[in-house]
């Protein structure tokens, strides 16, 4: 393992971390996004990260591996009065799970605090490193 190792694994857990606050960010922009009912539905942004592994097999980080949408099936709301209304008065609601996404928003939030913390703390030891070779 290289000297700045640590700092790079950080930033990459750091990088998959802004990746899914931009994708909840996204989700609960739209959470009140309708369609007609002849239309697909807005649906959840859902990033999937992976290990990245070095030439020897050794864990060196992590990346997003795919962004894919959430499943199952839209809310249809009754709703005459609105545009895109279809004949019998049905709209369809966007397919996002906003407590899915509010705990999801904390647990990233806390990845991205902890990855930025490592990476001070790296920094910081290889500062101090660099000031006792200098005394």
């Amino acid at each position: 393992m290289g000297a700045f190792d640590t700092i790079d694994i950080a930033a990459t857990g750091a990088d998959v971390s802004q990746t899914w606050l931009d994708a909840i960010a996204h989700n609960l922009a739209n959470i009140n996004t309708v369609r007609a009912t002849d239309e697909e539905p807005f649906r959840a942004m859902l990033v999937h990260a992976e290990e990245t592994l070095d030439a020897t097999n050794q864990g060196s980080g992590s990346r997003v591996r795919e962004i894919i949408r959430s499943d199952g099936d839209p809310m249809w709301v009754y709703d005459p009065e609105h545009p895109l209304a279809d004949e019998e008065g049905y709209v369809v609601r966007a397919v996002v799970d906003v407590a899915a996404q509010m705990s999801d928003l904390i647990v990233a939030q806390r990845s991205y605090q902890m990855n930025l913390q490592v990476i001070r703390a790296g920094e910081e030891a290889y500062q101090s490193a660099l000031r006792i070779g200098r005394q």
